[in-house]
């Protein structure tokens, strides 16, 4: 299939801008306001702040220009951009594998991100009804366990979050995807700034930098290392596919280096704010910034409770959290509907209600995992665990780690200084080492951590 056939299929982001919005909605989600803030307080705050923001620029940024540089020489999805480029290269035909590797990944990925995405949009509306004012911390737990205990409540909301993904998807690039971005990542920097700006008018303003900014090195342990190495690579959205697909559309004028800085600073600026705003509340209301998971649906609900506007900001922050969902699930699904496209002569509408339905029916697992099959376990973990282990500490780090090699050991590097277009010799050399070596290196140690090979 050539080139010019392929961008009749799928189009082609309208400009570099969109491409950096897209792309940025896709890095952009529940791990920079969700988890981000929570593993922040869990690790003592400023250090394991700087430790992310130099992991983020010897891992993330590397490996992110190499998949938009492979994703738009290939110009097509993951799956068939690998075979391509392997065949063009000489190289063994089973790199096509990591495109495999990457359609599944972020398949599994939005099955149980979209229930924990209906947890938001259901907080939306528990926040504006003002459910959570003066309510207590068992109070807001009791909120918290009589959602995930219902299946039918999680299925509605399960398979609304997956509808207005799969709407967006199913209306192509420019009319679909690029329409979304354009409004929602600006909206939610917009919520962001708000949310800063009331952050601002608390006492604890001062001391949520403090704790965010000011590195305490006596905090950060062997663990909290590997934690930023890891959520610095898993925030960027890389190794499923997504930034590849989204590369394969980009323009051919844009350069690639200076909008993945422009994209990792976006995600970085973003996970900053989600902290910016969140601490000072904590900080404000006596909560502790170590609640770990929790801390966005069961800690902060009392803060809004107790602080004033806490209705409107509440709301607010839910749909904040909504929005970030939203804009890295058509992310995710969209390199499996890619495929169905090239592979099997689907319409775009065709290929997104099949995978969409493929994706809601895995789902269910998620939302079983949570009541009616919560004593089933495998190997130890319940359904929803077992994917989130699957995905996050297999499938990702090492689609990540085949990314770094292929693009520095087995792409030529003519081919690699053709796509990226540098321009400067040094620049390209720093970012051909730091592919070569730098970044397989410690994404083979999060990942020989994360399935326990090795301990902190």
């Amino acid at each position: 299939m050539s080139e010019q056939r392929d961008l009749t299929i799928h189009g082609q982001w309208s400009s570099r801008w969109t491409f950096v919005l897209a792309a940025a909605g896709s890095a952009v989600g529940l791990g920079n306001i969700w988890k981000f803030p929570y593993i922040t307080g869990e690790n003592g705050g400023g250090a394991f702040v700087l430790v992310y923001l130099i992991c983020i620029a010897m891992i993330g940024l590397p490996i992110m220009m190499a998949e938009i540089m492979i994703g738009r020489r290939g110009r097509h999805s993951p799956i068939n951009t690998m075979r391509i480029l392997s065949r063009k290269e000489g190289a063994s035909p089973h790199w096509k594998y990591i495109g495999w590797m990457g359609v599944i990944a972020g398949f599994l990925i939005l099955s149980y991100y979209s229930v924990i995405a209906g947890w938001a949009m259901a907080y939306v509306f528990r926040a504006g009804s003002g459910e959570f004012v003066g309510a207590s911390a068992e109070q807001i737990g009791a909120i918290f366990s009589n959602l995930t205990e219902s299946p039918a409540r999680l299925l509605g909301w399960h398979t609304l979050f997956i509808a207005i993904t799969m709407i967006v998807v199913a209306r192509g690039v420019k009319s679909g995807l690029e329409q979304a971005v354009r409004f929602l990542m600006p909206a939610l920097f917009v919520i962001l700034i708000l949310l800063v700006g009331y952050a601002m008018t608390t006492d604890s303003f001062v001391r949520g930098l403090h704790f965010l900014f000011d590195p305490d090195f006596s905090k950060i342990t062997g663990a909290g290392v590997l934690i930023a190495m890891g959520h610095a690579f898993f925030t960027l959205s890389l190794g499923m596919g997504a930034i590849m697909v989204y590369g394969s559309y980009m323009p051919q004028s844009a350069s690639i280096a200076s909008t993945a800085m422009i994209i990792v600073a976006a995600d970085t600026l973003v996970a900053l704010m989600a902290g910016m705003a969140i601490f000072p509340i904590v900080f404000a209301n006596g909560l502790e910034p170590s609640a770990g998971p929790g801390l966005i649906f069961q800690t902060l609900p009392v803060a809004f409770g107790r602080m004033p506007g806490g209705v409107f900001f509440g709301t607010l922050f839910f749909v904040l959290l909504v929005f970030a969902a939203w804009t890295s699930s058509i992310s995710l699904i969209e390199p499996a509907v890619a495929w169905l496209v090239e592979n099997h002569g689907m319409t775009r509408v065709t290929a997104s209600v099949w995978a969409g339905a493929a994706t809601w029916l895995v789902g269910l697992g998620t939302i079983f995992s949570f009541n009616e099959w919560a004593g089933f376990t495998l190997f130890g973990k319940t359904f929803f665990d077992l994917l989130d282990f699957l995905t996050a500490n297999i499938m990702l780090p090492l689609g990540g780690l085949l990314i770094a090699l292929y693009a520095a050991w087995v792409m030529g590097r003519r081919s690699s200084r053709d796509e990226l277009a540098m321009g400067r010799p040094a620049l390209f050399g720093m970012w051909h080492v730091c592919l070569r070596y730098v970044a397989p290196a410690a994404v083979t140690i999060v990942f020989l951590n994360a399935i326990g090979v090795v301990g902190a």
